[in-house]
């Protein structure tokens, strides 16, 4: 699936804020079916960005190394 260019753009604040927008109009039952099945394809644009987003994040916290010292650096490719 392609990223929309919107999305790209978003924080995974931003991201999950609208992906949570998302949840509520299609729990809600409200939605007439097209635009349900948009909103779940915006949806699903929206968690895998989000998931791209907290792979980054956990591949830099997992870079960081404490020292015996209790310094921290970055772990070095060997």
């Amino acid at each position: 699936m392609t990223e929309q260019p919107e999305i790209a753009s978003l924080s995974f604040e931003e991201a999950l804020s609208a992906l949570e927008t998302i949840v509520r109009g299609l729990e809600s039952g409200q939605q007439k079916l097209e635009d349900a099945i948009a909103a779940y394809e915006r949806g699903a644009a929206l968690k895998a960005h989000c998931e791209a987003k907290l792979a980054q994040a956990e591949a830099r916290v997992a870079a960081i190394v404490a020292r015996a010292d209790g310094t921290l650096s970055l772990k070095t490719e060997e």
